[in-house]
């Protein structure tokens, strides 16, 4: 081989990269537990609360529908306003959207939280 075709070895990541990959990990670990912890609780949900098949509907579907539909508004959002500032902002309005939904019992009640808890975690 020559001197030529030797490469150097690409930098190792450290430990502040791989803090900072977990603390970004951390918020989208919550994220998709919201999601598969509601398709576990919707019978016990379902005797609970007694929603119509429509608002069953909604209490699955509307978490994804706005995640996934503001995504892209968060993140100019969070150009304007700084990413980690919206983070923080998401992960707090995220945790206590969390707690009024699991308190409320009334299924439009909880649409409507399952609704905050998607716009938070779109941010």
């Amino acid at each position: 081989m020559s001197e030529a075709s030797a490469s150097p070895k690409p930098p190792r990541a450290g430990r502040k990269e791989w803090s900072a990959l977990g603390l970004l990990v951390l918020p989208t670990m919550l994220l998709f537990m919201m999601l598969t912890i509601l398709f576990l609780a919707v019978p016990s949900l379902a005797a609970d609360l007694k929603p119509s098949s429509t608002q069953t509907l909604w209490i699955l579907d509307i978490y994804g529908f706005l995640m996934a539909g503001f995504l892209v508004l968060m993140g100019t959002v969070g150009d304007k306003i700084g990413h980690r500032t919206l983070l923080m902002a998401g992960a707090a309005v995220f945790g206590v959207a969390s707690i009024a939904a699991a308190s409320t019992d009334d299924p439009a009640m909880l649409i409507a939280w399952r609704a905050v808890l998607g716009l938070a975690g779109a941010a």
